[in-house]
């Protein structure tokens, strides 16, 4: 747990210290690509709570729903369908459900140890 803590601390450092800016022409790819990043995250912070995390998976999973997300919307971009919508859809729908999955996990550890 503390490696995660460390690695997000000096993520955020040096995302505030090195200028990387996009054109508004990658910026759709990029958003999605990072959405379908946070759904891994929150993914891997369930499977921690439940005991079944796999870092192997977590890292394949990053890549790939990242990889996958941008290539889709750079696809439905080539054949003028917005395509991204369906990322965005599936990556919010998963998002939401990890979600509320730590939240009612980490209740019942609260009422558990009360």
């Amino acid at each position: 747990m503390i490696v995660a803590i460390v690695g997000i601390i000096l993520g955020l450092v040096v995302g505030m210290y090195i200028p990387v800016s996009l054109t508004a022409q990658y910026s759709l790819y990029s958003a999605v690509a990072i959405l379908a990043a946070i759904d891994s995250v929150f993914g891997g912070i369930r499977a921690h709570i439940e005991n079944s995390f796999d870092g192997l998976i977590f890292v394949s999973g990053f890549i790939t729903n990242a990889v996958l997300a941008a290539g889709l919307a750079f696809v439905g971009d080539k054949i003028g369908v917005p395509l991204y919508y369906a990322a965005v859809f599936a990556f919010g729908v998963r998002f939401f459900q990890n979600l509320a999955i730590i939240r009612r996990k980490v209740v019942d550890k609260i009422r558990r140890d009360s």
